[in-house]
């Protein structure tokens, strides 16, 4: 398939560009940074810079794709003024999702955001309603990230309303990769108590750059959302004693899978898209979650 990748380099576009091209797909990777003038490596995929909140831009990207990923976004609402973070991320999926939809794209990736929910950007603080946290949470938010994410994946309801287009939106807890898992993830292993909005939950890039293709790859009519976490937690914790002992009773406990689960469920991605993910945090830290130091 001609897959369109935007955010292309960011580190979750960077690797879904590899993957799908190591799975057969011509890929076009999209995003800001300018293009440089040189022969390309044997390979490579093709680059376009385009701004994403120009409808023009935007369709002139989509034109003679057969599916779209689109992972460009402003990646959090802390560094940015609240309007620029909203409609930057909010206009740049609608113009992808209209052009896509106008084009006659077959289907759409759409990468959301663990943070629709609400709780992890809140101006007023609130703890998940249960644990593991899945798809059929109540939907909170407050914060412009997390507002436009939920509009994101409301502009997929409307588009397969309107069309023959099928949409899949994946909600990524925090992404690593080796470069950033001793810094994000070793707090969380060494101590319990960093347990943090998105209770201990993570998911290498890797990984998710495999449900990404699978996701393109798919052929599930309308439109879904999967949450794409480690079924692990960072630090390998027992979850229910570490549940209790930060929130007592304030978040209901539901039935983990495993003793060191992770607080946000996958089984729905396990179960429809056949989601495995490969690695975990163990891979890349020891047990005091310092860098291991491969030969």
């Amino acid at each position: 398939m001609r897959v369109v990748v935007t955010g292309a380099h960011g580190k979750v576009g960077r690797a879904a560009v590899k993957a799908l091209a190591e799975a057969g797909h011509e890929v076009t990777g999209v995003d800001l940074a300018r293009p440089v003038f040189e022969r390309s490596e044997p390979g490579q995929p093709r680059y376009q810079q385009a701004e994403l909140t120009d409808a023009g831009q935007a369709f002139a990207v989509v034109r003679g794709a057969d599916a779209v990923v689109h992972a460009a976004a402003i990646p959090d609402p802390t560094a940015n003024p609240p309007h620029v973070v909203f409609q930057n991320n909010l206009m740049a999926t609608f113009n992808m999702i209209e052009a896509a939809v106008r084009f006659g794209v077959s289907r759409f990736v759409n990468i959301s955001s663990e943070t629709v929910p609400g709780f992890f950007f809140p101006e007023r603080p609130f703890l998940p309603d249960y644990a593991p946290v899945d798809e059929e949470h109540p939907i909170r938010p407050q914060d412009p990230y997390a507002l436009a994410k939920h509009f994101g994946e409301q502009l997929m309801d409307a588009a397969v309303r309107r069309s023959d287009i099928r949409c899949i939106s994946l909600r990524p807890s925090w992404v690593q990769h080796e470069g950033n898992y001793e810094r994000n993830l070793g707090p969380q292993v060494r101590d319990a108590s960093e347990i943090g909005a998105g209770l201990l939950s993570y998911i290498d890039v890797y990984d998710l750059a495999d449900a990404i293709v699978l996701a393109t790859e798919s052929d599930l009519p309308g439109h879904e959302v999967f949450y794409i976490a480690s079924p692990d937690n960072a630090g390998g914790h027992d979850f229910a004693a570490v549940l209790r002992e930060h929130h007592g009773d304030r978040v209901e406990l539901r039935p983990l899978a495993r003793v060191d689960a992770s607080g946000i469920s996958c089984e729905k991605a396990h179960r429809l898209l056949g989601w495995n993910p490969k690695r975990s945090w163990r891979d890349y830290l020891d047990e005091t979650g310092r860098a291991r130091h491969k030969s």
